[in-house]
């Protein structure tokens, strides 16, 4: 039986050196460059992926340390993110890129070490270290893209996004609880066509709600970057259209989105068909 944890811990090696990639030889003015979150440079999108790397880290390495850091966030849970983020992009970046790179690997041998059936607690409910293989992958690929339309790079959409499109369906209903919503009793069927138009279905395939549409497409709304009229996504039923419309797949406040016609629509983003 093949190891889940080192198949996603391979993906998100690969989805990290993409956008190591991207930043690798940037400017000075390159990291100064505004992204479309408010208040965050490129710097800061890379200091806010190695910050999280860190206490990822700690979470699976000395999970009693990682409790005083988790205090710390449910302390101040509107700043602590952006105040990591600010104290990273202050290094210069060289150093920057370089704690990012070491930090990244650190927390892949650590999850790659993790016992079977272990779990890794977090800012929600603990997790196994496949979930937080996945978690990171789909922050990485989501800041990845606010990196990406800051620098006005191409990326191409590639088989990883079935991670994220999959975690994407599995919080439906944390969409709508942190929204003080009482999710849906029944379940959607999602039909997604992958990058190499491959089918992705989840759900029951007679469920009466269902939401279809290119993966790339799914995986840019539930990470809330591009607005959901960009997008060529389908949904039927009045529950699952809901749902399109404040679906996030990251834990935390409800997040703000994009504006119509911002940065992440499709049309800004290369799509092997």
């Amino acid at each position: 039986m093949s190891d889940p944890t080192a198949a996603v811990l391979d993906d998100l090696r690969d989805e990290s050196e993409e956008v190591d990639r991207i930043v690798g030889e940037l400017s000075p003015a390159g990291w100064a460059r505004e992204t479309p979150a408010p208040g965050w440079r490129v710097a800061h999108q890379i200091a806010h992926l190695a910050w999280t790397d860190t206490v990822a880290l700690l979470a699976v390495t000395a999970p009693g340390a990682f409790a005083a850091e988790a205090a710390k966030a449910l302390a101040a849970p509107q700043t602590f993110v952006d105040e990591g983020a600010r104290e990273g992009a202050a290094r210069p970046p060289a150093e920057l890129l370089a704690h990012w790179r070491a930090g990244r690997k650190r927390l892949a041998e650590a999850l790659r070490a993790a016992p079977p059936g272990s779990r890794i607690p977090w800012y929600g409910p603990p997790m196994s270290a496949a979930s937080m293989a996945t978690a990171r992958l789909m922050e990485t690929w989501a800041h990845g893209q606010d990196i990406a339309d800051a620098l006005d790079a191409v990326r191409t959409p590639t088989a990883r996004l079935r991670h994220i499109a999959r975690l994407g369906v599995r919080t439906r209903d944390y969409a709508f609880t942190v929204r003080g919503l009482t999710p849906p009793a029944e379940p959607f069927r999602v039909e997604l066509s992958g990058p190499g138009g491959e089918l992705w279905t989840y759900g029951p395939e007679d469920a009466g709600q269902r939401v279809t549409g290119p993966a790339l497409d799914f995986c840019l709304l539930v990470a809330q970057r591009a607005h959901r009229a960009d997008l060529a996504l389908y949904a039927r039923g009045a529950d699952a259209d809901r749902w399109l419309g404040i679906a996030q797949v990251f834990a935390g406040p409800p997040g703000r989105g994009r504006t119509p016609g911002g940065a992440g629509s499709p049309d800004r983003l290369a799509e092997e068909v």
